[in-house]
């Protein structure tokens, strides 16, 4: 089901939300938190789509803020989607024109969940400081996604500057299945110490920074990431040790990651790539302050080298 409303205010959404509630019931309760979607313009959908698969995990009260035209004279238009229309969601898009685009915090306040965690979302251009934000001084979780703006890697860099516990960025989750496999392989191993890292693949992609971030900071060795001119993403991991180099390869459009020792056979590992809504998924298990992230950005970032 999908509501209109036009010249509205936030109590007035927040009321039809309440009408809809008491139409259907448990359908709209249970949600156990609040999802902020902070849109720059553009499209919108792909980002609630992506909050609609993630709420089968998650069941959230979503509301997007999508700004019109500045121009306009202050009007706040809305639309509730609710049902087969919000996935186990409900969600609230918030159009403000005018000098009411200002005033954004002032808008979602209303429509907070009562004693539930917020979550911020930026799918494409977020703030220097994200903490700093209206929206993100409300937010227990912030998360940005630089892999989705121009200049992701200098942006990448400007939230290292504004860092504060509980941000993160959606580039970061983009990694993980490359870090579990690397631990993995390094665990299997423990008596050869690595003494540098290098990572290969497209070096626009902030993920690459990110990941070579990670192996500077938690084994205190050189990182190098490398361009990949046949990669759009991350294509490989070479873990160089005295005794050799473990390499680890995934082709562009391969879903299989094939680990190479020197003297064994190679093995061969599923890992496809990462939908959104996967991405979105693991940073919203866990609303606490991401400790890792926040060391390799902050620590591990400056001591990666580019070539």
């Amino acid at each position: 089901m999908i509501v209109t409303l036009q010249g509205t205010t936030s109590a007035e959404v927040g009321a039809k939300l309440v009408q809809l509630r008491e139409q259907g019931g448990a359908r709209a309760l249970g949600r156990v938190l609040t999802l902020v979607i902070v849109s720059s313009g553009g499209d919108v959908e792909p980002a609630v789509e992506a909050a609609n698969r993630a709420s089968r995990e998650h069941p959230s009260r979503v509301v997007v803020i999508d700004p019109g035209d500045v121009d306009h004279p202050a009007r706040l238009d809305a639309e509730i989607r609710v049902g087969g229309d919000a996935g186990a969601s409900e969600v609230v898009i918030l159009r403000p024109l005018g000098t009411t685009r200002d005033a954004v915090d002032t808008l979602v306040t209303p429509l907070l969940l009562p004693d539930a965690p917020v979550v911020a979302w930026w799918p494409k251009e977020p703030p220097a400081n994200l903490a700093e934000d209206p929206l993100g001084r409300m937010a227990q979780r912030r998360i940005s996604d630089v892999g989705e703006v121009s200049r992701g890697v200098e942006r990448l860099h400007e939230l290292r500057e504004g860092y504060s516990p509980g941000d993160t960025d959606l580039s970061w989750a983009r990694t993980t299945l490359w870090r579990g496999l690397s631990a993995g392989v390094v665990e299997g191993d423990p008596g050869a110490t690595i003494t540098a890292v290098t990572v290969r693949g497209n070096t626009d992609r902030p993920s690459l920074h990110l990941l070579a971030a990670w192996f500077a900071s938690a084994l205190e060795c050189s990182a190098l990431v490398v361009h990949d001119e046949e990669s759009s993403v991350i294509s490989g991991v070479d873990l160089h040790r005295e005794t050799g180099t473990i390499s680890l390869h995934r082709p562009e459009g391969s879903a299989t990651v094939t680990i190479s020792t020197e003297h064994e056979p190679q093995r061969q590992v599923a890992m496809a790539k990462r939908p959104l809504e996967d991405c979105l998924m693991e940073d919203l298990r866990h609303l606490d302050p991401d400790v890792i992230y926040g060391r390799a950005l902050r620590s591990g970032l400056k001591h990666v080298e580019v070539r």
